[in-house]
């Protein structure tokens, strides 16, 4: 595993949805070379049910997905008192502002457009 050093000290687990299984393994292999813990879902649904479970300290979220998109996930876990706290980072390959918009109005705290770079996506989990 490698030195957490240099990141957050309150983001050890992050959950991570993306309906594309080669999405998530991209995802999974830079936050667990970076010494993160990794969940993931398969959807936005299942992001809700085990962002509540698991608790994890961030969550990564895409929007587009087949059983409940990203931007619904997002609504849900900021209204749920249990989740509401969570960071969450949005990964997309919508690159209009508008959407941009829209994820932050609905709560989230990044914003990542694919293709994106480890470093990308590391920054964002660091700036949490």
């Amino acid at each position: 595993m490698a030195n957490l050093a240099g990141t957050s000290p309150a983001i050890r687990k992050i959950l991570i949805a993306d309906d594309s299984v080669t999405e998530r393994l991209n995802l999974t292999r830079i936050l667990e070379g970076a010494g993160y813990t990794v969940v993931g879902a398969q959807s936005g649904n299942e992001a809700k049910v085990l962002a509540e479970k698991e608790k994890p300290d961030a969550i990564l979220l895409d929007i587009i997905m087949d059983d409940g998109d990203g931007y619904h996930a997002c609504r849900a876990i900021r209204r749920n008192q249990v989740t509401h706290s969570i960071p969450v980072v949005m990964i997309s390959s919508k690159s209009n502002p508008v959407d941009k918009d829209w994820a932050k109005k609905l709560g989230a705290n990044g914003y990542v457009v694919k293709p994106y770079t480890d470093e990308e996506i590391l920054g964002q989990i660091r700036s949490l």
